[in-house]
């Protein structure tokens, strides 16, 4: 057999190393050796070998807009969502378009090639759907994007939310979406909970609702959302993003709480960099980080996975589309230090994610897509050490994105003349 693409010799996250044959957009041949010719041969020799990364949680129609029209000052959650409500009577199709689109450069060259976004239906223009809905379509040759009809101001809070969450949706919005801890009462929350559920499966979509990010542990939308997944048939097609009030909740609670998640099978979406950058603003000492209860729940084997959240925007000031840096974020705080834990992490931005959007078409295995990301690190945890570089991206069978191997030269008697701050134990 003769393939159009051959990557040879990689070492795989599981520590196999292999020749991956691919032919057009699919891997064909995964096997110890390939004998055969190829098109376009890659030396993967040393380098690891990883599916691609997946953002599941993340804000495209506001990234990279920090500044515009001002900073946020105080770095809270709330004056974020104000500053938001600023921006989008300034926003135009063509600057979202344009933003979204250098993201999405930004994210090829990182090797994320499949993203969750989650898009403001609370401007009656729906300027950003319009303009995302366009975006997805240029970028469906090398990234998967999917699209959650979110009305930030609140479904029945804001007063034409709910009709344009219909309309997003009748447009072509992948996924239903929600903010119940923002409207008016606890109750309007879980009506909203119960009414967004309801849409979902009425049109056979999948739901993520931003839930609970607060620091008020009396937010326990999420019990309401596992109740309506079971209720509702909806399992596996549901996650619930940030989950940050389970950081304040009393314990005894949280032990009743954690099994009705698994038991609706409710995936769980932290944001370790954000969430730990807008939580706890109100705390002095000891203060809280913001971070849900990431191992407990890996523990009874709900699927937890780590987001993105924001890149340059009203609620953060940094970002890079490097799901490794959040990752490492997330392992840090969550205090996933052991070498399982943080193998772990690993997969939580590849094949965790992947699994949360319904991805089922990518993966290192044959008949799976041949999108990958070639690393230079030896392994999964090396990668995490180091936020390796991506030294070449191939999507859907096509090299996207190449970098040339970063060493640094050193000018040291004695010493090595080069050095890049890979290691092997012992």
């Amino acid at each position: 057999m003769d393939f159009d693409l051959i990557v040879r010799g990689g070492t795989l996250p599981d520590g196999t190393i292999a020749d991956i044959g691919i032919i057009g957009e699919t891997i064909a041949a995964i096997e110890p050796e390939l004998n055969v010719t190829a098109g376009v041969a890659i030396d993967a020799y040393g380098n690891l070998v990883s599916p691609p990364f997946v953002d599941p949680h993340f804000h495209m129609d506001a990234t990279l807009s920090y500044g515009i029209p001002r900073i946020n000052a105080s770095g809270t959650l709330l004056e974020g969502i104000s500053l938001w409500g600023e921006l989008k009577p300034l926003l135009t199709h063509e600057a979202v378009r344009d933003r979204a689109l250098a993201y999405c450069d930004w994210a090829v060259s990182m090797g994320l090639l499949a993203i969750r976004t989650h898009v403001d239906v609370c401007d009656d223009r729906l300027l950003a759907v319009e303009a995302l809905l366009d975006v997805k379509k240029t970028i469906a040759p090398y990234i998967d994007l999917q699209l959650v009809a979110f009305p930030q101001d609140g479904f029945y809070r804001s007063p034409t939310a709910r009709q344009n969450t219909i309309r997003a949706l009748d447009m072509g919005v992948d996924v239903v979406g929600g903010i119940p801890h923002f409207e008016r009462t606890m109750a309007d929350g879980t009506r909203s909970v119960t009414e967004l559920c309801e849409i979902a499966v009425r049109r056979g979509l999948m739901v993520d609702l931003h839930c609970d990010e607060t620091d008020d542990p009396l937010s326990r939308h999420i019990e309401q959302l596992a109740y309506e997944t079971q209720r509702l048939g909806l399992r596996g097609r549901v996650a619930g993003s940030h989950l940050t009030s389970m950081h304040s909740m009393d314990n005894y609670y949280v032990s009743k709480l954690l099994p009705l998640i698994a038991e609706a099978g409710v995936s769980a979406i932290p944001n370790p960099l954000i969430n730990i950058m807008l939580q706890g603003r109100h705390d002095t000492f000891p203060k809280r980080r913001g971070l849900t209860r990431v191992k407990e729940m890996q523990a009874l084997g709900i699927r937890v996975g780590w987001g993105q959240d924001c890149v340059l925007d009203p609620w953060y000031s940094l970002g890079t589309a490097d799901m490794l840096d959040v990752a490492f974020m997330g392992l840090h705080v969550a205090q996933m230090s052991s070498p399982a834990d943080m193998a772990r992490c690993f997969d939580m931005v590849t094949s965790v994610n992947a699994a949360i959007m319904g991805l089922d078409h990518l993966g290192l295995a044959v008949g799976k897509r041949a999108s990958l990301v070639i690393l230079d690190a030896g392994s999964p945890i090396e990668a995490l050490r180091l936020r390796a570089e991506r030294i070449c991206v191939v999507a859907r069978g096509k090299v996207v994105a190449e970098r040339t191997r970063q060493d640094t030269r050193l000018s040291i008697p004695g010493r090595p003349a080069t050095v890049n701050r890979r290691h092997q134990a012992g």
